[in-house]
């Protein structure tokens, strides 16, 4: 009987999906509190914002929205099927409240038991994340320069692994930058500081042009105290896909922050623990709340599209508030244990 247990548990094992429930857990409860109460009230009011989900990585449960709005729904974009919470009021609504709760369990992540040899795929089937965006060309000197650090690189591994290097060692955080940075590829190159979005969209874009499939994922830290505010802890991080095996997490942004934290130097120690550790691996302390680039959110948003949907999004009649500025945008994002 004692085989047979051992036979059933180690089989469930090798049915578990690759990095799923696998590694260290963080969980708590978040609290995202909006107030468009101070605006024009002669004008309708519209809130987008990004919806938590569960997947593999994370388990979302306990969600509660409640507010005086006039109408609230769940909705995606058409392009990317990214989840977005909208609430209208209407003209004349002296009060415009909402708040969003939801508990997440989130686990860590590690993929890095690659296999030893590439398998043929079609480029075709990932084309969505092969593709430049308005703030991330895949030509031009994106094209030269990811040629230069993927040269002599034959698969996909290889030189995903050569431009995560590159991207670790060539970009700088910079703490003065508004928010998580708008991505700027093209800029970046010139000037390579920034913040999460920005590394990020540096290696997304370098994969792209040189065929490897690559994306940025939005999301939240989570506190690591009882209670805590996370109103500014949104964070952007990033992943490739690896053909026959996953997409494949890497966060270069974060080796930045820790070595910008901690004073460290490209040849220190620690910061090769940091480089090893994010090549193939999250930590536990985040929820993923949004994916895409360019969106057209739904319902439609006037004017652009939006560059990316970490952040919420609000209208008051055609103007849009800046999601950065708390005085114009009031939000309060609250984590607790």
């Amino acid at each position: 009987m004692k085989r047979i247990w051992r036979l059933l548990i180690t089989v469930a094992f090798l049915l578990m999906p690759i990095g799923v429930w696998a590694g260290n857990e963080s969980s708590g409860t978040i609290t995202m509190e909006f107030d468009l109460s101070g605006h024009d009230s002669n004008a309708e009011a519209q809130l987008w914002i990004p919806y938590p989900l569960s997947d593999r990585d994370q388990l979302i449960s306990k969600l509660s929205v409640t507010g005086d709005y006039g109408e609230s729904a769940v909705y995606s974009d058409q392009m990317y099927s990214t989840p977005i919470l909208y609430a209208r009021w209407e003209k004349g609504a002296a009060s415009r409240k909402l708040t969003l709760s939801f508990h997440v369990v989130r686990q860590e992540v590690m993929r890095r038991d690659f296999p030893a040899k590439e398998v043929s795929w079609d480029p075709a089937d990932y084309a969505m994340y092969l593709k430049p965006t308005s703030l991330g060309p895949i030509d031009g000197q994106v094209k030269i320069l990811a040629d230069q650090i993927t040269k002599g690189k034959t698969t996909v591994l290889e030189k995903a692994k050569a431009i995560y290097d590159w991207t670790c060692e060539n970009t700088y955080r910079d703490p003065n930058t508004r928010g998580c940075g708008p991505g700027n590829v093209c800029l970046l190159l010139q000037n390579p500081g920034g913040k999460c979005t920005d590394i990020h969209s540096v290696f997304v874009s370098l994969c792209r042009a040189v065929g490897v499939p690559a994306r940025e994922i939005l999301g939240l830290r989570q506190g690591k105290k009882a209670e805590q505010d996370v109103s500014t802890w949104l964070h952007c991080w990033a992943e490739f896909y690896l053909p026959g095996y996953d997409w494949v997490p890497v966060d270069p942004a974060d080796v930045r922050k820790m070595m910008l934290k901690e004073k460290l130097a490209l040849g220190d120690a620690k910061t090769k623990h940091y480089r090893d550790y994010f090549w193939g691996g999250w930590d536990q302390h985040r929820v993923k709340l949004a994916i895409g680039r360019d969106l057209t959110l739904n319902p439609q948003q006037q004017g652009a599209v939006l560059n990316t949907f970490g952040y919420p999004y609000a209208q008051i009649g055609n103007t849009t508030l800046d999601w950065l500025d708390p005085k114009t945008f009031k939000y309060t994002f609250t984590f607790l244990q």
